[in-house]
């Protein structure tokens, strides 16, 4: 029985780390891009087109109130920074901030 316990108690205390790393992880899985110059739809429509070639993206929402781009990234994926302000500037727009939720 002190076995049993002990194993549990050492199983529990390996996991947790994991846990919080898994968590993190996550929650970088969205890009928030402040995006200068959009103006119209037809504006949108391509910026967004030109996000959902990069891989590893899964959505685009484009907010043009607030001239921000939402990317959902797909999961296990990494894209940086760097590929996401290349498809802004391929759409014809200039990427300010990029933030990761």
């Amino acid at each position: 029985m002190r076995i049993l316990r002990a194993a549990l108690i050492i199983a529990m205390l390996s996991i947790t780390p994991l846990a919080s790393l898994f968590a993190e992880e996550a929650a970088n899985q969205t890009a928030i891009i402040q995006v200068d110059g959009l103006s119209c739809p037809f504006c949108a429509y391509g910026l967004e087109k030109n996000l959902k070639k990069v891989s590893g993206v899964k959505t685009v929402k484009i907010d043009m109130k607030t001239g921000k781009a939402t990317v959902a990234l797909k999961p296990n994926t990494q894209v940086d920074d760097q590929t996401l302000r290349q498809a802004v500037k391929k759409a014809g727009f200039t990427a300010r901030d990029i933030t990761r939720q």
